[in-house]
């Protein structure tokens, strides 16, 4: 949630971030409004709670006629303050929905524009020349075949479209992915956690996700819960209502994540790039608001270390703010090199959600002025699916095997992946 005093104090400032965001700007005068609305009846309701508390005292040192007069004024006065408190209900639930309406305020530094107007940061490894090696790379779906690690006809068969089975050796490469990528956390100082993937209604309103996003999220109607997309959200959600101390709080969550895909018609049908439950390992960072842009730094350093002990040519990139989520004020993406697409994808991202996501969801720290929200950040370590792709591609011989990284040797327990 946004800040209301700072959105009265440069209301121009949100409508600039609305509209670079490709979201409605009108929303800003709509919620000063009803903040107005809602801060008159506070003012009101305050006030005639107030008479009533001094006609009380009254009435204890009245007595004969001035008594029962005092009395009526007061059973009337009871009557003005619960129509009173009412309105301010109102109120306040009015610009409490138009508030969770508006976007977090976007960094100046982020790029403007929509999904394909992101700047590069940098561009790290050289892809490989397969041609210069004799030979035509084949894409993991093929590859997958090869060494029985994936199955996409079957997990069709029974789950549908966007579904998979990691069979054999692809299950084992998960397996090492995620406790390699668990290992990097622990040893960086974070707390390994394994949420809720099924959250009530709170903790995902809270993350951001019932705006834009909602229509990429499962819900569970009949109980009243959310199938998570990412750990983020239970993560997030861990310290609601909280008031923590010794920042920062470092977790890493590993969970299945779910996403319908909505939109996607179309788009990457083959193979395990876009499916509907994948597993990842995501870091997040409560902090103090002054740390939040260092920390942001930290966390795309965590992911690019992790991806270079993989050998694969990456990109960073700094996300375009009409391609930022709600609760993002900047976001970098780790694109890795996909040989048969000639194409850099996203494979990793982490963001910046400042305040906005501990104002929702209530989590404060002290200091010497009082208690403020703390800031969020979240990075995703590996997204598995996406991360197999990678190494198989990039890492494929010319027989069909596949070298493995040498960091995941240990978790793996085999240097090759070899034709089954």
């Amino acid at each position: 949630m946004i800040d209301l005093k700072a959105l009265r104090e440069n209301p121009e400032a949100f409508k600039a971030s609305q509209k670079v965001r490709g979201e409605d700007a009108g929303i800003v005068d709509q919620l000063l409004k009803a903040d107005d609305v809602r801060r008159e009846a506070i003012s009101e309701f305050e006030k005639l709670r107030a008479e009533q508390n001094t006609l009380s005292k009254s009435v204890g040192a009245a007595k004969g006629d001035e008594k029962n007069a005092l009395l009526e004024n007061a059973k009337q006065l009871a009557t003005a303050v619960k129509e009173a408190d009412g309105k301010r209900a109102v109120a306040e639930e009015a610009a409490n929905k138009l508030a969770l309406l508006i976007a977090n305020l976007i960094d100046p530094a982020a790029p403007i524009g929509g999904e394909a107007d992101f700047k590069v940061i940098e561009t790290v490894g050289k892809p490989r020349d397969f041609k210069a090696e004799g030979f035509e790379p084949k894409d993991h779906v093929e590859l997958g075949k090869i060494i029985k690690a994936i199955d996409t006809e079957r997990g069709a068969k029974v789950a549908g479209a966007r579904s998979y089975y990691l069979t054999g050796v692809g299950a084992l490469l998960e397996l090492a992915l995620v406790n390699y990528a668990i290992a990097s956390a622990v040893k960086a100082g974070f707390i390994p956690m394994i949420p809720p993937v099924l959250v009530k209604p709170a903790a995902m309103e809270g993350t951001g996700f019932l705006g834009q996003a909602a229509e990429n999220v499962y819900h569970l109607k009949e109980d009243e819960l959310y199938l998570v997309g990412t750990s983020e959200v239970p993560l997030a959600a861990y310290h609601m209502d909280e008031i923590l101390d010794n920042l920062p709080i470092r977790y890493a969550g590993y969970s299945p994540c779910f996403r319908r895909e909505a939109g996607s018609y179309g788009k990457d049908t083959r193979g395990i790039i876009r499916v509907h439950q994948f597993e990842k390992v995501e870091m997040f960072t409560f902090c103090k608001p002054e740390d939040a842009e260092a920390e942001h730094k930290k966390l795309l350093n965590w992911e690019k270390e992790f991806f270079n002990s993989l050998e694969i040519a990456y990109r960073v990139i700094d996300v375009a703010s009409g391609d930022l989520g709600a609760s993002a004020v900047r976001k970098f993406d780790i694109e890795a090199w996909i040989p048969t697409q000639d194409a850099y994808r996203e494979v990793t991202s982490t963001s910046n959600c400042t305040q906005f996501q501990a104002r929702r969801l209530n989590i404060r720290y002290k200091d010497e002025k009082g208690t403020k929200p703390v800031a969020t950040l979240n990075g995703t370590l590996v997204a598995v699916p996406r991360t197999i792709v990678a190494i198989l591609e990039n890492h494929q011989q010319k027989d069909g095997s596949i070298k493995v990284p040498k960091a995941l040797i240990p978790f793996l327990g085999m240097d090759t992946l070899v034709p089954a």
